[in-house]
């Protein structure tokens, strides 16, 4: 199964990658979002980009999608781990999938039946030759939002890979 995921997080310069928020959707149409509750806005600067980008499109900490870094990770190891030869895919992935491993401590710690790899949708863009990706209609740097494009945008580059008549976004 093939699950499309997005976070949006703060670089704790060289403190690790603090989860902001994390949006999943399953190849068969499941989606998960959460928040990380106790996300401390104090840290960021009032200039950032996530105080323009990111904060105004989350629910906050008293929604039902404000959950504790532990029980974001349990969330997703449960949503991901019901089904079997699992694939995590990302857009510019790299920092999502530490994000992610860092919910379990170490990347050893990654619980069964999660992958250890995330797998890019940029790099099969470039290795299809660059095609031009669909454009994104819902709002950008939601989590949820983003995996719903990571998912469209893979879908296209399969269509794309498989020569059935795309031309265009």
């Amino acid at each position: 199964m093939r699950y499309f995921y997005d976070f949006e997080f703060f670089e704790r310069g060289g403190m690790g990658i603090e989860p902001i928020s994390v949006g999943f959707v399953a190849e068969d149409g499941r989606e998960l979002y959460l928040e990380n509750a106790y996300f401390d806005w104090s840290v960021v600067p009032q200039d950032h980009f996530l105080i323009d980008n990111v904060l105004p499109y989350l629910e906050g900490a008293d929604s039902v999608y404000a959950v504790s870094k532990f029980e974001m990770g349990e969330t997703i190891k449960e949503f991901v781990t019901q089904t079997e030869n699992n694939q995590l895919w990302g857009y510019y992935a790299d920092y999502d999938h530490v994000t992610l491993a860092q919910l379990y401590g170490r990347m050893v710690n990654m619980p069964d039946g999660l992958p250890w790899v995330t797998l890019d949708i940029k790099q099969e863009a470039i290795r299809l030759g660059s095609p031009d990706l669909p454009l994104q209609y819902e709002v950008e740097h939601h989590a949820l939002a983003d995996a719903r494009w990571n998912k469209q945008a893979w879908d296209y580059l399969n269509v794309f890979d498989h020569g059935w008549g795309v031309t265009g976004p």
